[in-house]
């Protein structure tokens, strides 16, 4: 019998520097936002406007090979969040022999999450609650999310939520989001 899994860093500081942001400039919207490593993480500053598209990001690369976290159970974020409501998105080998990866942006399985006005939130997010989503919409499809396989993962503010209502805690305008770090919890 193995030992249980004790919590594992998997980025803090300089880890994220390959991370870049995705905006919704891909899909012809205007919200500009840069990634950038600082001594305190992964600051993601810029202006975020409602209008064609409504989101901004941060994401790691392609993670090759895929993280293996089928020892874990959950990811723990800090970060200083302005008190918005954020989507975490994960990407996971589909077990379809990567055909839901010609979709463009893929399956990426996601959560809201709400965060203090002020100072850090530590979020916990269970694998078990993310839901299959492609751009922002819910897959009714029974996919089931690969621990053994994570390809990407992604810090978003849209204007829509994980189920793909409209975010209650979007807020356009100026935006500074500093991820302090990320780590796998048994």
């Amino acid at each position: 019998m193995q030992p249980p899994a004790s919590e594992h860093v998997l980025f803090q500081g300089s880890d994220f520097a390959e991370w870049a942001s995705l905006n919704d400039t891909i899909m012809g919207g205007n919200s500009r936002a840069g990634c950038r490593t600082t001594a305190d993480g992964l600051l993601l500053e810029g202006q975020l406007v409602a209008a064609g598209g409504g989101f901004v990001s941060c994401r790691s690369p392609r993670l090759q090979p895929p993280l293996n976290l089928s020892p874990f159970s959950a990811l723990q974020i800090d970060l200083d969040g302005e008190g918005r409501t954020l989507k975490i998105a994960l990407g996971c080998r589909d077990g379809a022999m990567g055909l839901t990866e010609l979709i463009p942006g893929g399956v990426r399985w996601v959560i809201d999450v709400p965060t203090q006005a002020e100072g850090t939130t530590r979020l916990t997010i269970p694998f078990s609650d993310l839901r299959p989503t492609i751009r922002a919409k819910p897959v009714g499809l029974p996919l089931k999310f690969d621990t053994s396989g994570i390809t990407r993962i992604q810090v978003l503010h849209s204007k829509f939520g994980d189920a793909g209502a409209l975010n209650p805690g979007f807020r356009p305008g100026e935006i500074r989001l500093l991820i302090r770090s990320i780590r796998a919890l048994p």
